[in-house]
Order: C-alpha cells, then sequence, then structure tokens
C-alpha cells in the first residue's frame, strides 16, 4: 500500500483520486493528528455491499455453496 504524508497528499490529491480509481489499491495518508486511507468510490461501495451482505444470517454459506455449483445444475428460478 503506498503511504505519503498529508501534505504530499493534498499537492496532488487529482492524481491519487486517479491512483486509486484505476489500480483498486489503497493508499495511506498520513498526517500529525491521524492518519485514513484513500480508497475509490466503486471500491468504497463494494466494501459496504460484501459487509451488508455478510451481515445476513447464513449469506456467506449460501454464497459460498452457490459458487461450488456446477452452471449446468442450477436453477433457472430464484428459491425465494
Amino acid at each position: 500500500m503506498t503511504s505519503l504524508p498529508v501534505t504530499q497528499a493534498r499537492s496532488k490529491l487529482n492524481q491519487l483520486l486517479d491512483e486509486a480509481a484505476d489500480s483498486h489499491e489503497p493508499i495511506q495518508i498520513t498526517g500529525k493528528r491521524s492518519n485514513a486511507i484513500l480508497v475509490s468510490e466503486d471500491d468504497w461501495r463494494g466494501i459496504q455491499e460484501t459487509l451488508y451482505l455478510l451481515s445476513i444470517p447464513d449469506m456467506r454459506d449460501s454464497i459460498r455453496k452457490g459458487m461450488a455449483e456446477p452452471l449446468d445444475k442450477s436453477s433457472t428460478k430464484a428459491g425465494w
């Protein structure tokens, strides 16, 4: 993970935004008072969706079971 001080991040913020979006790698920004992580909006939305799905009881097992099932054995109708 790239890490740089807030003074450098401030001077090249547009470049860092592009880098985070293109590489899908977080960028650590360090400061005297605190640190932060810069991630692209798409990555942030993906993280939030993953956390939501994992908060549903038994969802993780259901996803794993579905991923292990061969496509030709999959149903074309939703089970709900």
